[in-house]
């Protein structure tokens, strides 16, 4: 079986204390992985490497079978960001604007409102990912860490990707909201059958989003399986 994701040797410098490095990581459909280890600066390195935003030092990154140092047209490059599902901070929230048409966003930029069909797809979404009606029509600006997180997740799924990429996603949730939330993405990862890869620093986090849980020797860049539960202890993540 081809892995859907495959980093080999890479080596990467981001100007922190060392460059992020990755022995191995391979990555089948429907894995769930999640990797301790990661600060904020050096998960969004991780990301933009897998979805070939930006090339490795050393090493090769291979995503669905295709080296991303290949893919040499935008046109290319798009069509496989599209087969990724980004759970990011950094993906821009629209403050102002009710969960429904933040949800909407993926499907039409005609949000105000959005049309019918839009709109079931979109009630479908939050429902998935555990928005209650309640809040669909509140302004995001007013809502807590957990419901804007669920948002992100939303954003992330509706294009239907094939490997949804979390990026130190527990960092503003409390713990319980952590293991929650990771148990959330789990489950739609499951139902969906589609792979995750989790980048964090937080092991209550790791452990409910994931199947298997690594963690990164920053030095070697070596991915050990993390089998003592509380080795890290609860990190922000």
């Amino acid at each position: 079986m081809t892995p859907v994701l495959e980093l080999a040797a890479v080596s990467k410098d981001y100007r922190g204390l060392r460059p992020l490095r990755i022995q191995l990581l391979s990555v089948n459909a429907r894995d769930q992985i999640a990797i301790l280890g990661f600060d904020q600066p050096s998960a969004e390195v991780f990301v933009n490497l897998v979805t070939g935003a930006t090339l490795p030092d050393q090493g090769t990154v291979a995503a669905f079978g295709r080296s991303t140092a290949d893919i040499a047209h935008s046109a290319d490059w798009l069509a496989l960001v599209d087969r990724f599902g980004i759970v990011s901070e950094r993906a821009v929230l629209l403050e102002n604007l009710s969960v429904t048409q933040n949800l909407a966003v993926p499907f039409t930029l005609d949000i105000e409102p959005p049309s019918g069909d839009v709109l079931e797809r979109v009630a479908s979404l939050a429902r998935e990912v555990g928005l209650p009606e309640s809040v669909w029509r509140v302004a995001v600006a007013t809502l807590g860490p957990d419901a804007r997180a669920r948002i992100r997740l939303g954003r992330a799924l509706a294009l239907e990707p094939a490997i949804l990429l979390l990026e130190h996603m527990s960092a503003t949730l409390d713990t319980g909201q952590a293991s929650a939330f990771g148990a959330s993405v789990r489950a739609i990862a499951e139902r969906r059958g589609v792979a995750v890869v989790a980048a964090t620093a937080d092991e209550v986090f790791a452990n409910a989003v994931a199947s298997r849980v690594l963690a990164l020797e920053p030095v070697t860049g070596r991915l050990r399986e993390n089998g003592r539960r509380g080795w890290f202890g609860r990190r922000l993540g």
